[in-house]
């Protein structure tokens, strides 16, 4: 029975893996060149996750990025007296405990502080073994966000040219890189692309293989926000352990252990099922002490203590007693000084030192003194004292040894104690058990488990019900549609025969099922659709950058060189399949100052209207 209980205890419990990311070691020199062609570097600079790796021709290109760590930085606490420098990704270990002192480049998804990306570039090449000396000589493709601000690419392309010295670089978006690797080579495709990853979720249309930006869409949510959600949820629920449930643990548990219901609501419904969510629901095991709450330590080892801190406090107290005796010595005897002065009849020099004492005449003096002799003589006496009680206390400390024949009782005595004994069974003297012998009154196993039953739903729903979090923001169904309805009905349907979900946030078992029941709603009566899931959501934008590379290694027309930079300016940027759409802003024309006051003389009286014809 025991046993039983024991394996009913332990089903579906998880102990958190804490992973500590081990430092990237730093590679050996990389390839140089292949042929004439040097060969290009490919870097998905993700908000989440940077990778990095070489685009090597060939038959076996690599099978995957060689460097991937998280895309932040902490600065070094010692700074500019010394001490460590700033430390990125994998370099950090276990990012809990530097939490308040991680910054990232990015705000939401877009690259905003260049300092911080340089010392990713950094951190990145140096790891990559890149061998030339003063700069990057290799041309590098570089993936950004949908719709990236002018302002950014122009930075981006500025520091990759002025302190990389790169020859060459190109800018794609890493969901059409993961579109272009999964889909067969030189055909030309149409589809939506959904792409959720740690910071926004974006929707995509795609018209004969290129990006339709007039119709893209984005969700200001992710795998972020889900996690946050998750943290308040399981804090709210556990206010015991508010500190141990932390952002790195809810990450674990949204990889591992969420999923996404097909029907919200009525996954909810089969919550409600206590059998439904004893077998379901999940038991994460926080770390914990298997020592006893009480002390371990036997009645002899106790008093022992408790005189040792008190003896600590005794000398403390002394010590303090001594500096302050000390001080008010200093003291009196600087006012016996000017007490001598006076008595001298060095009437200057005594009026001058009373000023500076602070005191109005001889008797404030005189009676200062006789204060302050008083309070020097009781000091003197309480130190005394103090030595004469702790002299004492050690003599007391020792052991005494016990009359043996002053305890040896007498035989009438057993007897009386032998008729009581049922009376005072509870008060007789114990012999002392060893302390590992005594159990606890609860399990602290159990105590120290998060059941995590409806919120393996609630956190990652909320890409598609942001109002579950008070985001006045549609969901991915409603987007979606919204979407669709921008086309006529033959594109509709061209579009919905390529449904294409790539990015770390679709990566939640049900993820597919849930967006084919939100089309089978949407879309008209017996109409066909086809959703696709990447191969690999996270890595294939870096295999479809890394294939796009070797593609186009000779192809001029879609790199942005040095010398286009230095004509055109860091905001150009060449298009190709995989990169963003260069959309005209059109801007109001400002009205002429002229015309304004014109137009607010006509407004106003006639004298109005004469001011407004002088100007």
């Amino acid at each position: 029975m025991a046993a039983a209980t024991a394996a009913s205890l332990a089903t579906n419990v998880f102990p958190f893996r804490d992973a500590r990311a081990a430092p990237d070691p730093v590679l050996e020199a990389g390839p140089v060149a292949h042929g004439s062609l040097p060969v290009p570097l490919v870097l998905d600079n993700g908000s989440f996750q940077a990778r990095a790796g070489w685009a090597c021709p060939g038959p076996d290109p690599g099978p995957e990025p060689r460097l991937q760590f998280r895309a932040v930085c902490a600065r070094g606490r010692g700074g500019a007296r010394g001490g460590a420098g700033p430390q990125v990704g994998n370099a950090l270990g276990s990012l809990e405990p530097l939490r308040w002192m991680l910054r990232s480049p990015f705000d939401r998804n877009v690259p905003v502080n260049l300092e911080l990306q340089e010392l990713l570039l950094d951190y990145s090449f140096q790891h990559l073994g890149v061998s030339s000396q003063g700069c990057v000589d290799h041309p590098i493709v570089l993936t950004e966000a949908v719709c990236t601000p002018l302002y950014s690419r122009q930075m981006m392309s500025e520091l990759l040219f002025e302190c990389y010295g790169i020859p060459k670089v190109a800018y794609g978006i890493d969901s059409l890189f993961s579109f272009y690797h999964n889909n067969p080579k030189n055909m030309i495709s149409s589809g939506l692309i959904i792409s959720s990853g740690y910071q926004c979720t974006h929707i995509l249309p795609i018209l004969e293989g290129r990006l339709d930006a007039r119709n893209c869409k984005r969700i200001n949510l992710g795998g972020s926000q889900a996690a946050g959600y998750l943290q308040r949820l399981l804090q709210l629920k556990y206010p015991g352990h508010l500190a141990a449930i932390t952002l790195s643990r809810m990450e674990e548990i949204l990889h591992e252990h969420s999923y996404i219901a097909e029907d919200y609501v009525e996954e909810l419904q089969k919550w409600r099922c206590p059998d439904y969510y004893e077998n379901n629901v999940h038991k994460m095991q926080l770390p914990f002490s298997s020592k006893l709450l009480g002390s371990t330590l036997t009645s002899e080892e106790k008093q022992e203590r408790r005189q040792q801190q008190l003896r600590r406090l005794q000398e403390l107290n002394a010590r303090r007693r001594e500096e302050k005796l000390q001080l008010d010595q200093e003291r009196l005897d600087r006012l016996l000084y000017v007490q001598e002065l006076l008595e001298d009849g060095q009437m200057d020099q005594f009026h001058k030192a009373l000023i500076e004492l602070n005191m109005d005449s001889p008797e404030e003096l005189q009676s200062y003194i006789q204060k302050l002799s008083a309070a020097v003589e009781q000091a003197k006496q309480k130190i005394l004292q103090t030595e004469v009680s702790l002299e004492v206390d050690v003599v007391d400390s020792k052991p005494e040894t016990p009359d043996l024949e002053q305890l040896e009782p007498s035989l009438e005595d057993v007897e009386n104690i032998n008729d009581f004994e049922p009376l005072f069974s509870e008060e007789t003297p114990e012999v002392e058990k060893p302390v590992a012998t005594v159990q606890p009154v609860f399990n602290l196993a159990a105590y120290h488990q998060l059941f995590v039953g409806t919120e393996r739903i609630r956190a990652p729903e909320i890409i598609f019900q942001p109002s579950l979090i008070g985001e006045e923001q549609a969901g991915i169904a409603e987007t979606l549609q919204y979407i669709l309805d921008r086309y006529p009905k033959d594109v509709q349907e061209l579009l919905v025969q390529n449904v294409f979900l790539t990015g770390g946030n679709m990566m939640y078992p049900g993820m597919k099922v849930r967006i084919e029941k939100e089309l089978l709603e949407m879309r008209p009566f017996q109409s066909s659709f086809q959703v696709q899931l990447a191969s690999n959501p996270v890595l294939d934008a870096w295999y479809g950058a890394r294939d796009w590379a070797l593609d186009h290694l000779d192809n001029e027309d879609v790199w942005i060189t040095r010398k286009d930079y230095e004509e055109k300016g860091g905001g150009y940027l060449r298009e190709h399949c995989a990169s963003n759409v260069y959309v005209p802003i059109r801007l109001p024309k400002q009205a002429s100052r002229s015309a304004e006051a014109q137009a607010s003389g006509k407004g106003s009286g006639a004298s109005g209207g004469g001011a407004g014809e002088q100007a």
